[in-house]
């Protein structure tokens, strides 16, 4: 019985309100107005098993602990309900049954799925009356478990099944935590538990329109769909088992050549496809291509459920004027009031240096900027260039730093000298990493959105290039948009310090704007079209794999 009241506690012990709900009286002693605490006496064989295993806890726990005090509000919350069941009530025969408040929940539970979560999670043995019968203490048992559930349901629908890091440590969002104490609160004393628990869910647009695509793959049959599998990248005039696949995806009948070769005809395809999809018109079918063609057919129920996952993770308040980053899309999007002002491509971490996801705060606009140069490209790739040539640093405009001061790397025995007793920076200049102005929300991973001289890139469909921070393809374009609701920043202004080679400028945002890299592969646009992205780094199989899905 004692492991009863130990595991009791256990899960009831979120219950630490923040505002006592307990009946009180007040009285008046010797003129001074003093509130007494009232505990009703059970009624029943249940309430007394629930108000002995409270007391006793309760008493047992060190005097004015933080575990004294929480276990006498719970004691007090159920002495204030005669310590009575919330889950749990009784028929006309005195037979126990659901309350009206834990049937409403069990259909919260049996619908879960269409939120993307599994009701096997909440629909356990433990909360199914036929197998627990009338003793009074597998009754109180049963009190327990259903509110376990109830708060097992609201953390997962509120931040999610899955810890980010879990899939991968380049995932650092901060899963929005439920208030259990507040939430307990509004169940015991609310008519309608079933809307308490809806409010719990996101609001974003996107997430919504997710939900309904998912509840098309749950509620209505789906016709078969040709998906073409990815796989190697693919030039014409090579083979490829997938090439009668790309045909039919096509309504190309009949082939120019052999039936596995890439010929011409495919080719004009695959080049018209690609034009009106916005993608680079070259030809070659990569991973890019394949996700455009798939669209939303690929866009299965394990995809939806795992994007609706991560929009878990997102902050509610995205807020009114933000920056929106998709690392699989390599896309930017400036956002003011629900609507894209501007967007534009963006080169993102290669799969050796992933861009993490994360949320922050831009803060300041750099121009002409100084690239200090990381730890480890310059341990990994600039060091062994300098030991072959100490000259190579003044020759790619950058110095070598010992403290604050600048040292000439030609004059130093690199035989004998170890580089991690310097620093290395890249002068400002038409051929500085940086381009012409970064765009810094300090942060532990050191990433940050900055222009580059390395302009190619963005007409590549594939863009995982960079050591991790984000590249903008028009960075100007974006300052202008980020700057359209600063008060002290004038866009002109900022733009004028523009220098080829001139000194760093920094300049402070009054107001922070919200910034968010995230890691969608679906994204679904304002008519409500569907679209996928490659799984560059791997992070949606992961998730729908620890999704068990």
């Amino acid at each position: 019985m004692r492991n009863y009241y130990a595991r009791f506690v256990s899960f009831a012990l979120f219950i630490i309100f923040a505002s006592p709900i307990f009946a009180q009286e007040t009285l008046i002693i010797d003129g001074v107005e003093v509130t007494r605490v009232i505990i009703a006496p059970p009624r029943s064989p249940i309430a007394l098993i629930i108000k002995d295993g409270l007391y006793k806890d309760y008493k047992s726990s060190k005097f004015e602990s933080k575990s004294y005090f929480a276990k006498q509000k719970l004691y007090y919350f159920y002495g204030s309900r005669h310590f009575e069941p919330l889950w749990l009530t009784n028929d006309a025969s005195g037979k126990p049954e659901l309350s009206k408040k834990a049937l409403e929940i069990l259909k919260v539970f049996e619908n879960s799925a269409s939120s993307g979560l599994n009701p096997n999670d909440y629909l356990s043995d433990a909360i199914d009356l036929n197998t627990i019968g009338s003793n009074p203490v597998d009754l109180a048992h049963f009190e327990t478990a259903f509110s376990a559930a109830t708060m097992q349901y609201a953390s997962d629908i509120y931040g999610g099944r899955i810890k980010p890091r879990t899939v991968s440590v380049n995932l650092d969002y901060k899963p929005n935590k439920i208030d259990e104490n507040d939430l307990f609160l509004k169940l015991a004393s609310s008519n309608n538990p079933t809307k308490i628990l809806f409010e719990l869910e996101p609001k974003q647009r996107e997430y919504v329109a997710l939900k309904a695509a998912l509840a098309s793959h749950l509620l209505e049959k789906q016709e078969e769909v040709l998906i073409v599998p990815n796989g190697k990248i693919l030039r014409v005039g090579e083979t490829d088992a997938r090439v009668p696949l790309l045909r039919e995806r096509f309504n190309i009948i009949l082939p120019n050549v052999g039936g596995d070769i890439y010929d011409e005809g495919l080719l004009a395809e695959v080049e018209n496809f690609q034009s009106t999809a916005g993608l680079q018109v070259d030809g070659i079918i990569g991973p890019a291509t394949i996700a455009a063609m798939n669209g939303n057919k690929n866009a299965s129920k394990e995809d939806i459920i795992a994007n609706m996952e991560i929009w878990r993770w997102m902050p509610r308040d995205l807020g009114d004027f933000h920056v929106f980053v998709n690392i699989p899309q390599y896309w930017l999007e400036v956002v003011k009031n629900d609507k894209v002002v501007h967007s534009t491509r963006v080169v993102v971490g290669k799969t050796k240096f992933k861009t993490v996801a994360f949320s922050d705060n831009i803060k300041h606009v750099v121009v002409n900027p100084y690239w200090n140069v990381p730890r480890s490209i310059l341990n990994n790739e600039i060091a062994p260039k300098v030991f072959k040539n100490p000259s190579y640093l003044a020759a790619s405009n950058m110095q070598l730093l010992s403290g604050s001061g600048v040292v000439d790397a030609t004059k130093i025995d690199w035989s004998t000298a170890n580089m991690n007793n310097y620093r290395v920076r890249q002068l400002p200049g038409p051929r500085n990493a940086l381009g012409s102005v970064k765009f810094l929300f300090p942060n532990k991973h050191a990433i940050y959105l900055h222009d580059t001289p390395s302009k190619s890139l963005f007409s590549r469909s594939s863009r995982a290039f960079s050591h991790g921070c984000v590249r903008v393809k028009n960075p100007w374009e974006f300052a202008q948009a980020l700057l359209q609701v600063e008060p002290k920043l004038r866009y002109a202004s900022v733009k004028s310090q523009r220098v080829d080679g001139g000194k760093e400028r920094w300049n402070n945002l009054s107001s922070p704007v919200p910034v968010h890299l995230t890691y969608f592969t679906i994204r679904i646009d304002d008519e409500g079209n569907i679209h996928s992205y490659s799984d560059i780094y791997g992070h949606n199989k992961r998730l729908k794999a620890l999704l068990g899905i």
